[in-house]
């Protein structure tokens, strides 16, 4: 016991130690500019203005690929293959891609879609990296919320002559909503700060862009950028965007929490 409270308050010094940084640093580079400007020249003042649209643009665009991916694989999973070889196969596979290094998932896609295609560094092709991050998490999450869903409401609604897919969408889903909602959720804010499939697939804009077949800026991508530079007003922009995007992944963790909550209590 003592040597796990010492290992709990070790991992907790250093969470705080961390938090207090970001916090302590980034609160300096916090005012209005920071959301309306664009990502200035060396030595000039600016804000992230492109930096987080481009991010926003590229995570809708990827929970939106894969959300649907993911919920219909996981269901199929949960439902129609049980317990199956095959499901045990797809099961082991979509671990396995659930924990691949990201970097890995960028070079694929730039291989596939930037260099292949000939298409180029394009928010397309962010989005599509950040999809491959997606359906794994809500696939693992769609798959054991509905089955989490008591048996018995299965049995009585196909007693009652309801198609399968019916007993899916009407009673099943409706069940596993709060869960796969903060699936959803949590792979939102797992891609919200990654940076290495963005090198290889958006590559960053330092100006204004909604071409959605260009390069595009994100969050990550300039706070790898700005950090790697020796110019201290880069420096304070890139902690104001480490403190922005630890809140959204805050906030997103909430919800999530509270989501799951409320439905729980809902049930009880």
């Amino acid at each position: 016991m003592t040597l796990s409270c010492a290992a709990a308050l070790f991992g907790l010094v250093f969470l705080g130690w961390i938090l207090w940084t970001t916090i302590s640093k980034g609160l300096v580079g916090i005012d209005w500019a920071l959301f309306t400007q664009s990502t200035p020249p060396p030595q000039e003042s600016g804000g992230l203005a492109n930096a987080f649209f481009g991010s926003a643009i590229m995570c809708g665009l990827a929970i939106l690929m894969g959300a649907p991916l993911g919920i219909a694989a996981g269901t199929w999973l949960s439902e129609y293959a049980g317990a199956r070889r095959i499901g045990m196969v797809v099961r082991f596979v979509n671990d396995i891609l659930l924990s691949a290094p990201s970097i890995v998932l960028g070079l694929f896609v730039y291989t596939l879609v930037v260099a292949q295609m000939g298409t180029g560094f394009s928010a397309i092709a962010g989005a599509i990296s950040l999809a491959f991050i997606v359906i794994p998490v809500i696939v693992r999450t769609t798959d054991e919320m509905l089955r989490l869903v008591p048996a018995q409401m299965r049995e009585a609604a196909l007693s009652l002559g309801v198609p399968q897919w019916k007993v899916i969408v009407q009673v099943l889903y409706r069940g596993a909503s709060a869960g796969i909602v903060t699936g959803i959720l949590l792979a939102l804010a797992r891609i919200s700060g990654e940076t290495a499939p963005l090198l290889f697939t958006s590559f960053g804009n330092q100006y204004w862009s909604t071409d959605l077949a260009s390069p595009m800026a994100s969050v990550p991508v300039v706070m790898n950028q700005f950090t790697a530079s020796p110019y201290e007003s880069w420096h304070t922009l890139a902690w104001a965007g480490a403190l922005v995007l630890t809140f959204f992944v805050l906030v997103l963790s909430l919800l999530a929490r509270a989501i799951l909550s409320r439905n729980k209590v809902r049930h009880d």
